[in-house]
């Protein structure tokens, strides 16, 4: 399976590296090489066009692109003609990393790569939603299976060629302050005696 873009060009089967899931995630546990990602999502831009764009050194994101390249997250299309006769390499991302599921440990490196992101964004196209809530394991499944469900089938939408670029950032976790009020309650007091431990409403 491939981005929607990959597929609408037809670029036939995305590349597929030898299955080294410690690779997969070294090459994914970076901040830049998530935009990098992203910025290629479904317009194919040269290694010099990525540094412009993110406010990097060429050379320093020519070693990123190539690592990603390298497990199939990134893939070289044809050279094309560049300025002043010369040719460049432009790259697009392949979809891979939708497929490839996320340690733990690189959840930091997500919230980096979305702060980073959003701090660049006008604020008047920013909409965030801050919500708490009390669910059992059947409601947690539920919530879960029907976001990632949503998020699938946007994913598989080809894009609009005259759609604006937007982004979507998704966390869901266990609200460690709540459950640390939760614990220090006095032996004994019923749930739900104490005002912080109401059901939330945002």
């Amino acid at each position: 399976m491939t981005t929607a873009t990959w597929r609408a060009l037809g670029l036939g089967p995305a590349p597929e590296p030898e299955p080294d899931p410690d690779a997969d995630a070294r090459a994914l546990a970076s901040a830049l090489r998530l935009r990098i990602l992203r910025l290629c999502l479904d317009e194919p831009h040269t290694n010099k066009e990525i540094a412009h764009a993110l406010g990097r050194n060429p050379g320093s994101v020519l070693h990123h692109v190539r690592t990603l390249v390298a497990r199939g997250f990134l893939a070289a299309l044809p050279e094309r003609d560049g300025p002043r006769g010369s040719r460049e390499v432009p790259y697009l991302a392949t979809g891979r990393s939708w497929l490839t599921p996320m340690t733990p440990s690189q959840a930091p490196v997500l919230v980096e790569a979305f702060v980073e992101e959003v701090a660049e964004a006008p604020p008047e196209t920013t909409e965030l939603v801050r919500l708490g809530l009390r669910l059992d394991e059947a409601g947690r499944n539920e919530l879960t299976e029907r976001v990632v469900a949503l998020f699938q089938e946007f994913a598989d939408r080809e894009p609009d060629p005259a759609g604006e670029p937007y982004a979507v950032f998704y966390a869901f976790y266990e609200d460690a302050q709540r459950r640390r009020a939760r614990d220090v309650s006095e032996p004994g007091e019923p749930r739900g005696s104490r005002a912080s431990d109401t059901p939330p409403t945002a």
